[in-house]
């Protein structure tokens, strides 16, 4: 990773075809134009933000695993290629601030796994594709700033973030988009237009035939007049039986309370207040009450209410809302999404999509589990290769937390009742970014007693509450130690966790393979378990510089998941991973591998 230097001139041809899965130089003056050919194992390119012009090969083809193409702010030109369409695998396309032109190819039905797509700031032209509607799971998309014209695409889905302003637009806005969260997603197409003023466009025509048949009908007219009559009466008698409902006691709010949503909603926060009951209640902590919320009769929401030792005066309020905002512009799929955020004087609501599966630790420690929504089976155990594929998710999240967010983002509560398991039982992260919140926020009674776990936290937080990322990779080393071994993080006497009992068996020379969960043991697994074992006794090291980032985790993982396990032979492999040239850890694993012969 090159990226955030000074860097220039033209990239050696050399680089190019290196065998890399990411090839990041964001932000600095390289030249040049990109090369035909490439690393075909490439999953990653980042170049936005430096000088590269002529067009985006034809070879991209070639690029089948590329997962994320980030060239925002070159100098780009020609048209979009049809063989980028090629690119099934791609999640993120943003090629924004460029000069490119023409029309889109048709052929984008083929982006299944596309997510985001920022095309902004270029000279495209031509008609918006209709298949861009069928894109499954986009949530994101920029075509701001271009010369498209005919209509917006009547199938295209309600996203997270919608942007097509500043173009030649035509015709009628789909009714379904008329919604105040797209507000300022249309604007600057003169020639367009809407049924309401949400869009802040002109108003379509009514049409001439009504204004015809009604014209000089004095009756007709009458009988409107009459219509309205009844229906104003009707809504009166409707609102005094609301105001007595009210006043009975039935669904009393506290109007006081604020919303403020991230995207598009389908409840509001009256919705959300009156089903937090006692009923509703799916656990609690040291950041508060969490409430499983049913939502339009069918799925579920998760709502954490954070009681604050102080009143949320307005300074406060907006110090709160900054941090929400900045957790809410988190995207990734191995971090719980956060939909909106609900606050009055005394108390927070964050509303989260609700995940059936709930928390790792309720699979791993027999905690109730026929209770969860998509499996009801009271002895199911987690696989071996669940069980990696859970560690490799969780570790995408909190690379991306500590190397893709500027500034890095600490979690300092990791452990695994915050790993929450969907339906597929994929993994994603839950409460990031609440511990430094309530810093913010002037909580400090409840930060010196909440932040942490017994078994989780890293030796110089219990010490000197001293935050870095590495906190967060001792506590993840524990969550491996779990996944391994089957035990609790506070596993041992009271003076004692899991990590200390690892490391004791490291030291007395204790074979790794009689310390691992025997609920499921299959000896065609024993190296990777005992690789991912060694693994987290590294990152529970007592010094953290002795302990790898979270991106060297990954790698790590990964590479165990390919087959490749530590301490059989293969720590080599390693050096085509930039990150881990200087074998460092080959050496760290070495001497665990010692201690345990």
């Amino acid at each position: 990773m090159l990226s955030c230097n000074e860097f220039s001139g033209n990239i050696p041809s050399g680089l190019w075809t290196l065998n890399l899965s990411d090839f990041m130089v964001s932000n600095n003056k390289f030249t040049g134009e990109l090369p035909e050919r490439f690393s075909p194992t490439i999953s990653r390119l980042e170049i936005s933000h430096n000088q590269f012009s002529g067009r985006i090969p034809t070879g991209v083809s070639s690029w089948t695993n590329m997962v994320v193409f980030k060239a925002s702010e070159n100098y780009l030109n020609g048209s979009v290629p049809k063989e980028l369409t090629n690119l099934s695998m791609l999640t993120t396309l943003l090629l924004d601030h460029n000069h490119l032109t023409g029309p889109l190819p048709s052929d984008i039905i083929s982006w299944k796994s596309l997510e985001n797509l920022n095309l902004s700031h270029n000279q495209l032209s031509g008609k918006i594709p209709d298949e861009i509607g069928q894109l499954p799971v986009l949530n994101q998309l920029d075509l701001s700033e271009n010369q498209f014209t005919g209509q917006v695409p009547s199938l295209l889905p309600r996203l997270t973030n919608l942007n097509l302003s500043s173009n030649h637009l035509t015709g009628k806005v789909p009714n379904e988009l008329e919604i105040s969260v797209y507000s300022t997603s249309f604007l600057n197409n003169p020639g367009l237009c809407a049924d309401t003023s949400v869009l802040n466009l002109r108003l379509c025509s009514v049409g001439a035939g009504f204004e015809k048949k009604t014209k000089g009908s004095s009756w007709s007219i009458a009988l409107i007049l009459c219509l309205v009559a009844v229906a104003f009466l009707l809504s009166l008698l409707i609102s005094i039986l609301i105001i007595k409902l009210f006043r009975r006691g039935k669904h009393v709010l506290d109007n006081s309370w604020k919303l403020v949503s991230f995207q598009r909603l389908s409840f509001t926060e009256s919705d959300i207040v009156s089903s937090m009951t006692e009923h509703n209640v799916i656990g609690s902590g040291g950041f508060g009450t969490v409430y499983r919320v049913p939502v339009d009769g069918l799925d579920y929401i998760a709502v954490k209410k954070i009681s604050s030792n102080r009143k949320l005066d307005r300074k406060l309020e907006s110090s709160f809302r900054a941090e929400v905002k900045i957790l809410s512009n988190i995207r990734h799929k191995n971090i719980v999404k956060l939909l909106c955020c609900i606050s009055n004087e005394d108390s927070m609501l964050l509303v989260y999509e609700y995940l059936e599966n709930r928390s790792l630790d309720r699979w791993l420690h027999n905690k109730d589990k026929s209770s969860t929504v998509s499996v009801s089976v009271d002895h199911f155990v987690l696989d071996w290769p669940k069980r990696l594929e859970i560690s490799i998710g969780v570790a995408h999240g909190l690379c991306y937390m500590h190397h893709d967010c500027f500034p890095p983002i600490v979690h300092r509560d990791v452990k695994s009742s915050n790993i929450l398991l969907d339906a597929q039982f994929n993994a994603k992260v839950a409460d990031f970014g609440l511990a430094r919140m309530l810093m913010k926020l002037g909580d400090l009674a409840t930060m010196s007693s909440v932040v942490g776990s017994f078994g989780y936290m890293a030796p110089e937080y219990v010490q000197t509450r001293r935050v870095s990322e590495k906190i967060d990779v001792f506590s993840f080393g524990v969550v491996l130690l779990e996944l391994t071994t089957g035990k609790e993080a506070n596993y041992g006497d009271e003076h004692s966790s899991l990590a200390e009992w690892a490391w004791r068996h490291i030291i007395v020379g204790s074979k790794i393979e009689e310390l691992l969960d025997n609920d499921f043991m299959d000896p065609s697994y024993t190296n990777e378990m005992c690789s991912v074992f060694k693994l987290g006794v590294l990152c529970t090291s007592t010094l953290p510089a002795n302990r790898p980032s979270m991106k060297e985790v990954l790698h790590m993982l990964v590479t165990i998941g390919e087959g490749l396990a530590f301490g059989e032979g293969n720590v080599s492999h390693f050096d085509g991973v930039p990150l881990l040239k200087n074998s460092r850890w080959e050496c760290r694993f070495d001497a665990i591998d010692n201690d345990s012969d």
